[in-house]
């Protein structure tokens, strides 16, 4: 069906658009332009915003954790109940929405692609059935490596060929977007009773070091050409001097690509009369001299949520603070571990408070916006529905101080917030929530509105408050198709299906017959049940394959 939106206010930073023009499209694609008379319909959005749809780069939203999670949050989901309506199904929660309360909720915001950051090998199944069942979006999944058995014993024994074969292999057997690492090598060494590991520590039993680890997966990346840098969950997640390790980090990759992810948590220094303070001006003046950087923040806000996290030591570290007073750290053995902890944000706690600004303060002093998606680590920082709330602390100057002003005076004697006078430009809001993460991940065809684009849509009626500007959508076009209109989800929208993300590059077969003697040795499991099939693949959506880059 040929479409045309009619006299928006265009904002495409892909294309260096911020005017009024229209939107043509044909199918599921954007066009150029083509004369009145051959649209079968012409949509008035004159005076609306028009960008493309929203991309969520890092948002926990499948696998086991948030199956624990759910279990763990029953007063939230019993609060929050969506009933069915129609050919809607019923859901509920807000801090961990069952799947179809998550693919609805997205939708109402303007987004139709979210990634799930952290798929365990052993879980991937489990993940990409449990994706299967959130509607509208697109989805793709980051395996988590690094702290793996297999992986630790070939890098060991130096086989850099085989740890690279072996990335390209697991990508493919779980069908993943991207890599990623959790506390790299932290998670090994909290099953041998170590409860903190630095940067330069041998690690028990195999005695590599979080540094080894880190740059041969970085490098690993980087040689088999994937679009996304390996997504690092880095060291010493939530403690006082944390932002010292980050930037030892980021000195450790010599140059080598990595995308830092939820890095709020990981910008904490020890200054001020508490011995906790922001470390995230030193941080973003690094990450702005380090071109080989992205990130993403990870934004903290108020209100009850759940913190879910491969990082067994944290986890660990954080259940004492459970709210409720519940929680559960488990181990998966010869993969990694996991920890689900309860958790309430309080606006007049002095470290939470702290934490709010430090994350406003990386969106705000990191310079270049196409190395920054906008996250709030969903659900640990707070719940994916809080993004209109940070867009207009981001573009409201006023507003935001406003807020800090309520916060403890404490609060402003060890952050630079107050003296920010940046405002984010419409541009720059979609930049870091629409083409930034399209490009980091290496999605050519999303995350703008010029012709050969996904015809994937949104239009927003603006007014003076960001948040509620950004909160609901006029229109949501899917591939062409109307998914929200008129400020209403469309019946299509309770069941549409969206496609399956991954990424996929060539490896040495005998890797596989390497994994199938280690799977034999320690794993109840076979090699030919562990891998994805196209097959079971196809029966949840279309996949959509991605191959390495020439710019990677």
């Amino acid at each position: 069906m040929r479409r045309i939106l009619r006299g928006g206010r265009v904002v495409d930073p892909v294309h260096g658009v911020d005017a009024v023009r229209d939107v043509h499209m044909d199918g599921e694609r954007i066009v150029p332009p083509f004369p009145d008379g051959e649209a079968a319909e012409i949509v008035d959005v004159s005076g609306c915003l028009v960008m493309a749809a929203g991309i969520d780069l890092h948002s926990h939203i499948g696998g086991g954790k948030m199956v624990i999670a759910r279990e763990l949050m029953g007063e939230d989901h019993r609060r929050h109940r969506h009933a069915a309506d129609g050919p809607f199904r019923a859901g509920s929660g807000r801090a961990v929405p069952s799947s179809f309360a998550t693919g609805y909720a997205y939708a109402r915001m303007g987004y139709t692609m979210a990634f799930e950051p952290a798929m365990l090998p052993a879980n991937a199944r489990g993940a990409h059935l449990e994706m299967a069942d959130i509607p509208v979006l697109d989805r793709g999944a980051y395996v988590l490596l690094g702290n793996d058995d297999l992986l630790l014993r070939l890098l060991a024994r130096g086989e850099t060929t085989a740890v690279r074969d072996l990335v390209a292999w697991m990508l493919r057997a779980t069908r993943a977007m991207a890599v990623k690492i959790v506390n790299p090598g932290g998670i090994e060494a909290f099953k041998w009773g170590l409860r903190r590991i630095d940067l330069d520590e041998a690690g028990p039993h195999y005695g590599l070091t979080p540094r080894r680890i880190l740059t041969a997966l970085a490098e690993a990346v980087d040689a088999l050409g994937l679009p996304h840098p390996v997504h690092v969950h880095g060291l010493h997640l939530g403690l006082p001097g944390s932002a010292e390790t980050t930037r030892a980090t980021i000195a450790a990759l010599e140059g080598r690509r990595a995308h830092l992810t939820h890095l709020q948590f990981h910008a904490y220094g020890r200054g001020g009369p508490r011995g906790f303070s922001s470390g995230a001006a030193e941080i973003a003046e690094l990450i702005n001299r380090s071109p080989n950087i992205s990130l993403d923040v990870g934004q903290v806000m108020f209100g009850t949520t759940v913190t879910a996290s491969g990082d067994t030591m944290s986890q660990h570290r954080n259940a004492a603070h459970a709210h409720p007073r519940r929680w559960c750290v488990m181990d998966i053995e010869c993969e990694a571990g996991c920890g689900v902890v309860p958790f309430r944000y309080r606006d007049r706690n002095f470290v939470h408070a702290l934490q709010w600004a430090i994350g406003l303060e990386l969106f705000l002093l990191v310079e270049d916006p196409w190395r920054l998606a906008l996250t709030t680590d969903h659900p640990n920082g707070a719940p994916f529905t809080a993004y209109p709330e940070l867009i207009r602390l981001l573009g409201d100057r006023d507003y935001r101080n406003a807020v800090l002003e309520r916060l403890p005076a404490a609060v402003r004697e060890v952050s630079h917030l107050a003296d920010i006078r940046r405002e984010y430009t419409l541009s720059e809001i979609a930049i870091v929530t629409r083409a930034a993460p399209a490009r980091l991940l290496g999605l050519a065809d999303r995350g703008h509105l010029g012709p050969g684009a996904v015809a994937d849509v949104v239009v927003y009626a603006p007014g003076p408050d960001l948040a509620a500007t950004f909160a609901t959508p006029r229109h949501l076009l899917k591939a062409g198709r109307f998914v929200v209109e008129n400020g209403a989800l469309r019946p299509e929208a309770a069941t549409l299906r969206g496609a399956v993300h991954a990424v996929e590059a060539p490896f040495d077969p005998a890797i596989r017959r390497h994994a199938a003697a280690f799977f034999e040795d320690f794993r109840g499991l076979r090699l030919e049940s562990f891998e994805l099939g196209d097959d079971e693949l196809a029966e949840l959506g279309p996949l959509r394959v991605h191959g390495p880059t020439a710019a990677s």
